[in-house]
């Protein structure tokens, strides 16, 4: 038998996952992906902020102004 099939739940004689457990985890991994996007949403605006207010504070991070145009430009969801 194939060891990979052989290792899945359903064949290793695990305990069913139940629906509404199943739907429990899919809602928490959603609202983690959310909350890195909106942390990222932030972050970027942020930044974007700072190069307009105080553009001598992006030196004092260690970027370029070419490396906070690039983030800036980014979607949310891309990292």
């Amino acid at each position: 038998m194939n060891d990979t099939l052989a290792s899945a739940p359903h064949q290793a004689g695990a305990m069913p996952v139940k629906p509404t457990e199943k739907l429990r985890r899919h809602l928490t991994t959603l609202r983690s992906i959310i909350a890195a996007w909106d942390e990222r949403k932030r972050f970027r605006w942020e930044l974007e902020q700072m190069s307009k207010d105080n553009p001598h504070l992006i030196d004092d991070i260690g970027l370029t102004r070419r490396q906070v145009e690039a983030e800036i430009a980014k979607p949310f969801w891309r990292r």
